[in-house]
């Protein structure tokens, strides 16, 4: 990888949390961090914060248009992409019911995981013209398999599941694309940061938000990581995943699925 401070870094869900204490380390060492939220406000409070050569990309990722959108601007305004993050999410607290994305998909589903696929998929090629460059999806040890005959949770919703499934998604895609990537200098990592970090995701935290930070920090940056691609990781260690991610057949439904549904 180039010198941090050579380094366009894009960020997702930065302007809280994890993804809003990343950025600002970045942004420190001297990298370029475009920084992603929902919230013109939020963006602006981010950047007075971080400093630095930071910059604001505001779009709702439970809109693929808007991803599509989001996309489009960072390719027009930088012609390379060292890092994609893809951190922003929604927890798995239930109480408020089923809830569905502009199209029409389960919401944690659609934010969690198609909203990175998607626009993994747009970056990519920009991504391959940077090479070497890294995609790190930012997912959870709170997995669950996905059943493929109700991705949509239909049936018996549960936030808890629908959180799970879709960070089990994440890794699953993670491992398909470190495949597809292998030889070109672009790598793609999963990790699950550290548990229960304070965040708002977090009612009642037992890990600091430094942890969660040193360990994505870490996969954003160490050379060592230079030719480690397609692993999750929880923490600073690497890991195994739910058996469903190693399951050859169920990440091809995935990704059928997944381009169907962003076609």
């Amino acid at each position: 990888m180039r010198p941090i401070n050579e380094q366009t870094i894009l960020i997702t869900g930065a302007t809280d949390g994890l993804g809003r204490a990343l950025a600002a380390e970045l942004a420190a060492e001297g990298a370029t961090v475009l920084v992603h939220g929902r919230d013109d406000q939020r963006g602006k409070d981010t950047l007075e914060e971080i400093g630095g050569r930071a910059s604001w990309y505001r779009a709702d990722l439970s809109s693929l248009a808007e991803v599509r959108t989001l996309a489009e601007a960072v390719r027009a305004d930088h012609p390379r992409l060292d890092v994609l993050v893809n951190n922003a999410g929604i927890g798995f607290a239930s109480e408020d019911g089923r809830q569905e994305s502009a199209d029409g998909h389960e919401l944690r589903f659609a934010v969690n995981y198609l909203s990175g696929y998607l626009l993994t998929r747009l970056l990519l090629p920009t991504l391959l013209a940077s090479a070497p460059a890294r995609i790190v999806n930012v997912s959870s040890l709170g997995q669950q398999p996905i059943d493929f005959d109700d991705v949509m949770i239909t049936r018996g919703y549960s936030g808890t599941r629908a959180y799970r499934q879709s960070k089990l998604a994440q890794i699953m895609f993670t491992i398909d694309l470190a495949a597809e990537l292998a030889g070109t200098g672009v790598t793609a990592n999963a990790l699950h940061p550290a548990t229960f970090m304070p965040t708002k995701m977090v009612p009642s935290p037992i890990s600091s938000l430094e942890e969660g930070v040193h360990a994505t920090h870490r996969l954003v940056t160490d050379p060592a990581l230079d030719d480690v691609s397609g692993r999750f990781f929880n923490g600073l260690d690497a890991s195994r995943a739910n058996d469903q991610a190693y399951d050859t057949n169920a990440r091809a439904r995935l990704h059928e699925l997944s381009e169907h549904l962003t076609a």
